[in-house]
């Protein structure tokens, strides 16, 4: 392992008040007061819409009378959303959530909101004029995690390929589940070698212009262990270790994670939180003794760029480039619309000041294979 510099960082870029997560998140406190299942709906698709749906902020949104031009945004959202722009509160809410019987949910949903960003607020920090050594998607080279048909995707590895190719990258990692997790149609050992076969003809097919790395994405179990033995790694060029089950209990599970991490093989700490926005807290751990973990033994963390996880967020981040840690940005794509979800990985990185010399995917062909090489030297060690 090579040794690397802890931290010494100044930020240079602050992270914007984002007023399109604090509107979606008003509107997802009323969805959760609602008496109706109809109106609920109405108010989290709103919601979606202003997270995740526009470019623009709302306050531009709100000056030029465009709020209900966003799909699923009607009379009584747009009513929010001016609310918050011209008062910088939502009072008309509070009163709600109030006077509601579920005000105790709303408060515990408001605590898995953390540190997302809206895809406004992400255009902004990839936009940022930052220092050239922090990661941007001018270094980026290619995404480590997504899915095809041999699991839970919906695209054929080829497809997979040449969006690639059209967004310019020169490597993608395909991570289908393993046998594991048969609810997310995980593959067996005899379909994860029909799945090499495949990816040795795409890569034939694609020569020159993208290259496919054959990953696979295990579960981490209770133990800390995973679901694929030390010699059913072995097929595989890369293991990201992701942790699919115990994501809503408040125990400690430092030794889980600490026990992924030190798994033979192991390349990338996958989604390590496992949180969703909204809707579940994730592991709970002390994530400095994680991530010192990860630094000793050159293991990756992932920031999945998936807009519902965001996970780790920029504050862990910031954390883990000061612990030392490698990186690893992906989308956790599975369909090809979800690949630019590797861009919000990116403005994560860029907030916590990560430099592209400590991303796997914008490293040189030789170095990452180079380094996937040491990984997998790692299961005999």
């Amino acid at each position: 392992m090579t040794p690397r510099k802890r931290s010494s960082r100044t930020p240079s870029f602050a992270h914007p008040l984002d007023l399109n997560l604090i509107a979606a998140g008003l509107l997802h406190d009323l969805a959760t007061i609602q008496p109706s299942k109809q109106s609920s709906i109405g108010y989290a698709r709103a919601a979606k819409a202003l997270a995740s749906g526009t470019d623009l902020s709302v306050e531009t949104l709100a000056a030029e009378n465009r709020v209900r031009d966003l799909p699923f945004v009607g009379a009584s959202s747009e009513r929010v959303v001016l609310e918050l722009v011209r008062t910088g509160a939502a009072a008309s809410v509070d009163k709600a959530v109030a006077a509601s019987s579920k005000r105790g949910e709303v408060q515990k949903r408001r605590g898995y909101r953390r540190a997302f960003l809206s895809r406004h607020v992400m255009r902004l920090v990839l936009d940022a004029e930052l220092p050239e050594s922090i990661v941007s998607t001018s270094t980026y080279r290619g995404d480590l995690q997504m899915h095809s048909t041999w699991s839970d995707g919906v695209e054929p590895i080829a497809r997979l390929a040449e969006a690639a190719v059209v967004l310019g990258w020169s490597r993608i990692g395909i991570t289908d589940h393993s046998y594991g997790l048969p609810i997310a149609s995980g593959m067996s050992m005899t379909d994860a070698r029909s799945q090499h076969d495949e990816i040795d003809r795409v890569n034939e097919q694609f020569a020159g212009r993208v290259k496919v790395y054959k990953g696979v994405e295990a579960n981490i179990l209770a133990d800390g262990g995973l679901d694929l033995r030390p010699e059913e790694r072995g097929i595989f060029e890369f293991v990201i270790a992701s942790p699919h089950s115990l994501l809503r209990r408040e125990m400690d599970q430092t030794a889980r994670m600490v026990g992924a991490v030190r798994q033979p093989g192991v390349a990338i700490l996958g989604h390590p939180q496992g949180r969703v926005y909204n809707s579940r807290p994730g592991v709970t751990a002390d994530w400095d003794r994680v991530f010192k973990e990860a630094a000793a033994r050159d293991v990756a963390i992932e920031i999945d760029g998936n807009w519902h996880r965001q996970d780790i967020d920029f504050e862990l981040a910031a954390r883990a480039l000061d612990a030392g840690c490698l990186f690893a940005l992906d989308s956790d794509a599975h369909s090809i619309p979800e690949l630019p979800f590797t861009d919000y990985a990116i403005a994560h990185a860029r907030l916590a000041g990560v430099p592209a010399e400590r991303v796997v995917n914008c490293w040189p062909a030789e170095k990452f294979e180079a380094w996937l090489a040491n990984r997998r030297q790692s299961r005999t060690r």
